[in-house]
């Protein structure tokens, strides 16, 4: 009887034994953590309006630190000098106010979706044009609450922030964009914002941007000095470079192409006047047409851009081959009018040789004497042998350099017009070409300084 009593005792003790580990591993812990923020953030309890301590409990400044991971840069606007970006925003501080029992390292944290219930600090970005939340489909926030009173605050926001550029190098350049983090209403004695160590910035990997590439970036400090105060201010500083590739197909080699189009003039004959007329005209039309397409895609700058340069030189070829034909068809013009003088001197000329062809003839039968070489005055003829005979004797003229290296060129009748387009054919390629060497080596040298 004893024996069966302690039997049963022992089994009623096992089946509580079980009973309490059964109810201990089902535990919700959904429920604590719901305690413990009613413990910590209850009313009376805590203060969202009162800053936290310094370090170790101190009175000073309260210590944030922050992290950034950059999801996309979706658009860099030269004209509007700005760019977007969509990132993940990161603060973490500590405020003993919420530290916890996590009940043997079972509450890893708490989380909450609403920031007014703890104390946040005050920061905003200085550059900032435009900006907004993330809802879909939820808020995209948190805040986790760990034991020792640490405090994660994690948000998603797309800015539109403002990009200052310098560009005189256009389309050979490169931008620093900043994103600027600064305390609005609390001072460097209150609160103080530091970079994460050991990575504070993070990048998405294959990013791809429009037109530019992401070198680097750099993390600073930029602290500013008001009337009010010194303010806490953070910044990094992104380094894009421009992608050459797209302005060369779309702008270098079409401008280089009209240009050689336009010397196509120089080969045509001079009385082409209505070919040479159109392919003039045409081509310094689509060149003026192409410069302000790419003016209307830049703002106004009171400097003179590297593009600038290139467009107003190669305006420049254009409406030069337009101006040679216009001298070309002068020059022509003129020699005409010099030939025909000297058609009529020659016929006049010929008229009075066979007026006196006849007067010989008439006296052909006449006695022939011997005439001394004496210049009788008022005799004609004799004054007209004296003048040939001085033409004769005249000593010879030294020879011009330039007219010789002229002569050298296969022209027609030493015509003035043809001289114009043949100098053209080789002086416009040359002198195309030295630009284009002054050209690149400046700028891609002014370019690996900047760099």
């Amino acid at each position: 009887m004893g024996t069966g009593h302690y039997f049963w005792a022992l089994f009623y003790f096992a089946s509580l034994c079980s009973a309490s580990l059964a109810n201990n591993a089902k535990i919700n812990f959904r429920e604590k953590e719901k305690k413990v923020l009613d413990q910590i953030l209850g009313a009376g309890k805590y203060d969202a309006r009162i800053r936290p301590s310094g370090i170790n409990g101190t009175d000073g400044p309260a210590i944030v630190r922050i992290n950034l991971f950059v999801r996309s840069i979706m658009t860099i606007s030269d004209i509007k000098m700005e760019y977007s970006v969509q990132l993940t925003f990161r603060e973490q501080w500590t405020d003993e106010r919420l530290k916890f029992d996590d009940i043997q390292g079972r509450l890893k944290y708490l989380t909450l979706t609403e920031a007014n219930r703890v104390w946040m600090p005050d920061l905003f970005f200085s550059n900032e044009k435009e900006g907004h939340f993330h809802n879909i489909i939820m808020p995209n926030v948190y805040i986790r609450i760990f034991p020792n009173g640490s405090v994660l605050y994690s948000i998603r926001i797309s800015l539109t922030l403002a990009c200052p550029m310098n560009l005189k190098l256009y389309p050979l350049d490169r931008q620093i964009c900043s994103l600027r983090m600064a305390s609005y209403g609390w001072t460097t004695n209150d609160l103080v914002f530091l970079w994460k160590e050991g990575d504070p910035v993070q990048v998405v990997k294959n990013l791809h941007l429009p037109r530019f590439t992401l070198e680097k970036f750099l993390t600073d400090y930029c602290n500013s000095k008001t009337n009010t105060g010194e303010y806490s201010c953070l910044k990094v500083d992104l380094l894009f470079k421009r992608e050459f590739s797209y302005y060369l197909i779309q702008i270098y080699i079409p401008c280089c192409m009209l240009v050689i189009v336009s010397w196509v003039s120089f080969w045509l004959d001079q009385g082409a006047v209505p070919a040479r007329v159109s392919l003039g005209v045409t081509t310094l039309l689509t060149m003026a047409t192409q410069t302000s397409g790419i003016n209307a895609s830049l703002p106004p700058v009171s400097y003179t851009k590297a593009i600038d340069v290139w467009t107003g030189v190669c305006l420049t070829f254009v409406f030069g081959a337009l101006l040679e034909f216009a001298l070309v068809n002068y020059a022509s013009r003129s020699d005409m009018h010099k030939e025909n003088l000297k058609k009529k001197r020659r016929d006049l000329e010929q008229a009075s040789l066979d007026a006196a062809s006849d007067l010989l003839d008439t006296d052909s039968n006449a006695t022939f004497a011997m005439k001394p070489l004496v210049r009788h005055p008022g005799d004609p003829m004799a004054m007209e042998k004296l003048r040939q005979c001085e033409v004769h004797m005249q000593p010879p003229k030294r020879p011009n350099c330039c007219k010789t290296w002229l002569s050298k060129f296969p022209t027609r009748q030493c015509s003035r017009s043809k001289r114009i387009d043949v100098i053209s054919r080789i002086t416009f390629p040359l002198v195309f070409a030295l630009f284009n060497l002054v050209y690149w080596s400046t700028y891609l040298f002014r370019e690996e300084e900047d760099e």
